[in-house]
């Protein structure tokens, strides 16, 4: 009994630590750094650092970096847990332990770009009543930037906060549209935020130049809507490269010897490759079937 406890903790750290270590390296590579050896590198508050741009890059909001280093490794430890009282400590635990650490960062990535896509949704409705403000009512563009973006969405409220705070300092729209477009980081945001600049700068009719802005942020969500949908199937499809797999290791491991079997050095070789195929098709399943997003072309 020892043993075995021994031996599942000993998977867990070994995820953990796996993980840890891989995270650490991606980190060092997006940000191009010298792989020459520096005490300073493994500093906790480097560490923290680049683990806080990693995730701000990447839309994990909402949480902390102990907050999600916490998440992962408890995943990543329950993981490797189930999965070594299964098929027994070995190297299926230690691969499982490392994918399921995964499943908090694809959580909040997911959470944050429907956030984002419900927010994009509220675009053309944004600009109509820009049209109207601008038009009808005789607001200052900036102005009626302001209140139309406080009336937006709760994710697009902090950006114009922010935006509201530059113009009220500088009152230069140029510095405050610059503003917006980095905290808003979307490229109907940048496409807006520059028909309205122009139309500030240099006059013109800005009315029609806003009704077509927002046809064409119809048709573009139109069309991603239905691509979308279009997608349905196949990503009913994807959950099968995880649900065939385990049923036939399930039936395999339940008839005669099945479960001594996977415990067996050749068993364990064997079920750490096919842990490593499932978890390669479904990445590649999802990257397959990525909408391109929208480029952005008005940011240096």
């Amino acid at each position: 009994m020892f043993e075995h406890t021994y031996g599942l903790l000993l998977a867990g750290c070994a995820a953990l630590g796996v993980h840890l270590l891989l995270r650490h390296l991606v980190f060092r590579g997006v940000h191009g750094e010298s792989r020459r050896p520096d005490p300073a590198r493994f500093s906790a508050r480097r560490l923290v650092g680049a683990l806080t741009d990693w995730m701000a890059r990447t839309g994990i909001e909402g949480v902390s970096p102990t907050q999600y280093m916490l998440a992962s490794a408890g995943v990543g430890i329950l993981g490797a847990t189930v999965t070594a009282a299964i098929l027994g400590v070995g190297l299926p635990a230690l691969l499982v332990g490392l994918i399921t650490a995964c499943i908090p960062s694809a959580f909040w990535r997911s959470r944050h770009r429907a956030a984002r896509n419900a927010a994009r949704e509220c675009w053309p409705r944004l600009i109509e009543e820009l049209r109207v403000l601008v038009g009808s009512a005789g607001r200052p563009i900036p102005q009626a930037l302001i209140e139309v973006g406080l009336r937006g969405p709760e994710e697009l409220r902090p950006a114009f906060t922010t935006a509201q705070r530059e113009w009220a300092l500088s009152t230069d729209f140029e510095t405050m549209i610059s503003v917006l477009k980095t905290r808003l980081d979307d490229p109907c945001a940048d496409a807006t935020c520059e028909t309205l600049l122009t139309a500030y700068e240099v006059g013109g009719p800005i009315d029609s130049r806003l009704a077509e802005l927002a046809e064409d942020r119809r048709v573009d969500l139109r069309d991603r809507k239905e691509a979308d949908a279009r997608q349905a199937g196949a990503r009913l499809a994807r959950w099968f490269v995880v649900i065939v797999p385990l049923g036939m290791a399930f039936a395999g491991w339940n008839l005669g010897g099945g479960a001594g079997a996977f415990q067996s050095g050749s068993g364990q070789l064997a079920a750490g490759v096919a842990v490593v195929l499932i978890a390669g098709c479904w990445w590649w399943a999802g990257r397959i079937m990525v909408i391109p997003p929208e480029q952005r072309i008005f940011v240096s």
